[in-house]
């Protein structure tokens, strides 16, 4: 994330606004960033703090060439990592001596090296990975399937699940977690109370809801915990995610499971939600999804898992064999509440006459005013929820991203539409930045798509 008063000068542009006054915009960040400039101050700007800056950034001398290589290697490796992690049945793969703690829980710096406590894969999970630059690395390889991350309060659960979740980017040099990579298809899911849904056929995990309210193409202005958290998993595996990263704490309790004894005081036929818990397997075993999921209070899920972590004091451990004899020994009681098969509906085709990117004169109004808004348009969208956007710079570069497909003839269909987006994307960021300010960061489809599913004026047929 860039900060307005500390970023790097990428592109600058020098204009006459429309009262006859200089402005100068900076694409990344000069101290003086979109300040407007009367009198003596612009010529000294100009001739003095611009080709400092520039010979300060933008010319190969002012790098330290052995900073340089190390950031190269840093991400060389971090990709040939990830890139390796299919051929061997992983999902996510997180290196001994990472630091996973961050300093507070609403940064991303990493906390001082003397307090975090180094990871250290567990024995029956370790793999061992060549690298290009780093040779061989060892660590824990997460396999396919559901994986449970289970342990006591303050332990480190939710901490290596935002690793892993962080871990489809690469990470800087001294970040700590720049050897933990996970699958880029991984999709964190979470309750989103509030969230706007269009569409979204709901059905393998709610149905016949009061008032006979259709459930195979829900929309909602105001969605509820459990219906949001069922339309982000159809919108995520409509994408092509087949990897789902869910944590207990961030989820609706009511679609996360219903026990025994709730089974037994309300009746299947009062209840319209099918609980995850009951498609889980079904999603692993027919669709092929994973599942990493952090529990600290549903044991109901020891039953269907493939691998058991226990997180004891930010150290992991494998307790694969303990749980599923604690599973046998204390069974729950409870029956499958899973309504027929789970099927995947064919994917929703876009209106994108309805994707207004412009207000009043300007004919694209994309802003993101901090690290969790868009504006598009006329549009406010809360992008709060969605954990993996990492700041402004990416945000700005989605909205383009849709304001240039919206007058692109686009594709109806939403994978098509992605489809057409990440190709375009493949010839720079700039093709969706007609000012061509530099002030951009690369996306996922899966970001662009749980964007465009949040913008409240959406309508898909």
């Amino acid at each position: 994330m860039q900060d307005p008063g500390q970023v790097v000068l990428a592109q600058s542009a020098v204009q006459l606004d429309v009262d006859g006054v200089l402005e100068v915009r900076f694409a990344v960040g000069l101290p003086a960033c979109g300040r407007r400039i009367d009198g003596p101050g612009a010529v000294d700007l100009l001739t003095e703090r611009v080709p400092a800056l520039v010979s300060s950034t933008l010319l190969n001398g002012a790098h330290d060439p052995d900073e340089v290589e190390r950031c190269a290697a840093t991400n060389e490796d971090a990709d040939h990592l990830r890139s390796a992690l299919a051929a061997r049945g992983l999902v996510a793969f997180i290196a001994d001596g990472s630091s996973l703690p961050r300093r507070s829980g609403i940064g991303d710096q990493p906390l001082d090296p003397e307090e975090a406590i180094a990871f250290l894969s567990p024995g029956s999970m370790r793999v061992r990975i060549e690298t290009p630059n780093r040779g061989p690395v060892t660590g824990m390889g997460i396999p396919e399937g559901l994986t449970l991350i289970v342990g006591g309060g303050f332990h480190g659960k939710s901490t290596l699940l935002r690793a892993i979740q962080s871990g489809v980017w690469n990470h800087e040099p001294d970040d700590g977690r720049s050897l933990v990579v996970t699958r880029d298809d991984a999709v964190k899911v979470r309750a989103e109370d509030g969230r706007s849904v269009s569409g979204v056929d709901i059905s393998p995990f709610i149905t016949d809801l009061p008032g006979g309210e259709a459930t195979t193409a829900f929309s909602s202005s105001n969605a509820s915990g459990s219906t949001s958290q069922a339309a982000a998993i159809v919108e995520a595996l409509e994408c092509g995610s087949r990897l789902l990263l869910v944590d207990e704490d961030t989820s609706a309790t009511n679609f996360m499971i219903r026990d025994h004894r709730m089974q037994e005081l309300i009746p299947s036929s009062g209840e319209p939600i099918t609980p995850f818990l009951d498609r889980v397997e079904e999603l692993r075993d027919d669709h092929g999804v994973s599942t990493v999921l952090v529990l600290g209070g549903s044991g109901d899920y020891l039953d269907a898992a493939d691998l058991v972590l226990r997180m004891d004091g930010y150290r992991p451990y494998d307790i694969t064999i303990q749980a599923h004899a604690t599973a046998k020994a204390v069974p729950t009681g409870r029956t499958a509440g899973a309504r027929g098969p789970l099927t995947l509906s064919d994917s929703r085709e876009i209106d994108w006459s309805r994707v207004q990117p412009g207000r009043g004169r300007r004919a694209v109004n994309v802003k993101s005013p901090d690290d969790r808004t868009l504006i598009f348009g006329r549009d406010t969208i809360d992008l709060a929820a969605l954990e993996q956007l990492v700041g402004r710079a990416q945000i700005r570069a989605i909205g383009l991203a849709l304001a240039w497909t919206s007058r692109s003839h686009p594709a109806a269909r939403m994978p098509d539409a992605l489809d057409m987006i990440m190709k375009a994307l493949g010839d720079g960021l700039d093709t969706f930045d007609d000012s061509k300010t530099g002030e951009l960061a690369a996306f996922r489809r899966y970001e662009i798509a749980a964007v465009l599913n949040r913008l409240r004026a959406l309508r898909v047929g």
